[in-house]
């Protein structure tokens, strides 16, 4: 059974970078290459579920495109971990953080638009409280 434990700081400031890792236990992060791709995805108190980004166990990455200049997704294979970057936070980026599986529906492959969508089957870490505030 797959196991993912979200960490990092629970309170920055405006326009610092917030770092979050998120340790995977119980499946490998790089096996299944077609299949599997671990995400961030975080709830705000205005917006609910916004899906962040993802790394597909293959290595690409894509993301929520609002996202995409101030986010980054990176691994380290041997601690099997994924980690999140987002750059510039604000108040808005006020949030819990979720660290997730996506597992690909039979026959289909992870998409931007599938894991968008949620049109995939997903495993959920406990999430984190992230507080932006000056």
């Amino acid at each position: 059974q797959v196991r993912l434990q979200e960490s990092g700081p629970g309170l920055l400031k405006p326009s610092q970078t917030l770092s979050l890792t998120c340790t995977v236990s119980g499946q490998s992060i790089t096996a299944d290459d077609d299949e599997y791709g671990w995400s961030w995805i975080r709830r705000t108190p205005g917006l609910g579920l916004e899906w962040m980004g993802t790394m597909t166990a293959a290595g690409s990455s894509f993301y929520r495109p609002a996202l995409r200049s101030r986010a980054s997704i990176s691994r380290d294979t041997v601690k099997n971990q994924f980690s999140l970057q987002l750059t510039n936070v604000s108040p808005g980026d006020t949030a819990i953080y979720y660290c997730v599986r996506d597992r690909a529906f039979l026959g289909e492959h992870l998409t931007t638009a599938t894991v968008m969508e949620g049109r995939t089957t997903r495993s959920w870490g406990q999430g984190t409280q992230v507080t932006v505030s000056s």
